[in-house]
């Protein structure tokens, strides 16, 4: 069937727009004002982020992870620390978010340093999680090749055992990373692909904003 031609998918994106006047001086309270409207729209999951980080060697990988919470110091994300992405942020851990919010035909994009948070931490937020998200932790040898799906619920099943009429502790293994952010891109989606794009970068105590050309 390849190659397929695509060339007529395109939308004009005519919803919104977005000057210097309508953005907050911080980047966190823009980036907050603009997740609310997006978790008060029809956006799936508005918490998922791309996550890109890059090898020692340089080589790029892309994958959707999930927010779980942000504040002043950084973004939250929960992984395994054997993953590839650990492995990846240990070797190189400046890393890119992308929030890609399409019903708002608006993206964010969010760079910085991508550092572990205390086991505490990571800890707290391990125990809110659903029993079965537990277990999962425990079960999957994240980013490792594996012979088949049985094997991995075969894992999970031994965990159950494992873990039944108990609490199930953190594994050594597993917990979260806060990124650090160096800058920030809000971007509105406008008509004819004139683009609105605004450049937070911070500078020392300060953050200034840019408007950049689509």
């Amino acid at each position: 069937m390849l190659p397929m031609d695509i060339h007529d998918l395109r939308e004009d994106y005519t919803q919104a727009e977005l000057s210097r006047k309508d953005l907050q001086s911080d980047p966190f309270k823009q980036f907050e004002y603009w997740f609310q409207q997006a978790c008060e729209v029809d956006v799936q999951e508005p918490n998922a982020m791309v996550l890109a980080t890059a090898s020692a060697q340089g080589e790029p990988l892309v994958r959707t992870v999930l927010l779980k919470y942000f504040d002043r110091d950084g973004f939250v994300f929960f992984t395994n620390y054997e993953s590839r992405k650990a492995r990846h942020i240990s070797e190189n851990p400046h890393v890119s978010l992308l929030f890609l919010w399409l019903p708002l035909q608006r993206q964010v994009q969010i760079t910085g340093i991508a550092t572990r948070i205390p086991t505490a931490e990571s800890l707290q937020y391990f125990m809110a999680r659903p029993h079965g998200s537990q277990l999962g932790a425990w079960c999957s040898p994240q980013s490792s090749i594996i012979s088949s799906r049985q094997m991995l619920l075969m894992e999970f099943a031994k965990m159950q055992q494992k873990f039944r009429n108990r609490e199930i502790p953190l594994p050594s293994f597993w917990g979260g990373y806060r990124v650090v952010p160096g800058s920030f891109e809000f971007w509105q989606g406008r008509s004819n692909r004139l683009h609105d794009r605004f450049l937070y970068s911070r500078h020392d105590d300060r953050w200034d904003i840019h408007r950049l050309a689509p």
